[in-house]
């Protein structure tokens, strides 16, 4: 019987088949590595220099933290020199916040029916107006953008 040429599939290695990585530019506002059950966001807490206090104040009340340096060593980012937020990630004026995934759900939810309530109340208006000549059954709601001549 002839002898098997066949590599075995543990000495098997795609690594020889991948292509080099490219390098790319670093990102401005790096990702963190995601947490079970947290969403990520970059929060304003300053423009041109000049402090928002209020943005900041009411994206700690809808429940967004700051979330520490400490916890993210993988960022590898300087804070800002004069931030106001020692100790955690803040870039050109914003700063990495983090929220229980489940309560950005239940805020998701409430501004898409708030956003529903006033395209009910645009459609009640429109249709008010309704000639019965000219009966208008059901609005139409897309839109398309479109760039050059749309060959």
């Amino acid at each position: 019987m002839a002898e098997s040429t066949r590599i075995p599939r543990e000495f098997d290695s795609r690594a020889k088949a991948e292509r080099p990585k490219k390098w790319l530019p670093p990102t401005m506002l790096p990702d963190p590595n995601p947490e079970p059950g947290y969403a990520f966001r970059w929060i304003r807490v300053s423009t041109l220099g000049t402090n928002d206090p209020g943005n900041i104040s009411s994206k700690l009340r809808e429940g967004w933290e700051p979330v520490k340096a400490e916890d993210h060593p993988e960022l590898r980012v300087m804070s800002d020199i004069n931030s106001q937020f020692k100790g955690n990630i803040e870039v050109g004026g914003l700063l990495l916040c983090k929220a229980p995934t489940e309560k950005m759900k239940q805020r998701e939810q409430h501004f898409a029916q708030i956003a529903n309530q006033q395209m009910e109340g645009v459609d009640r208006n429109f249709l008010r107006e309704n000639d019965p000549r000219m009966p208008l059954l059901n609005p139409e709601r897309s839109s398309r953008t479109t760039f050059g001549r749309g060959k």
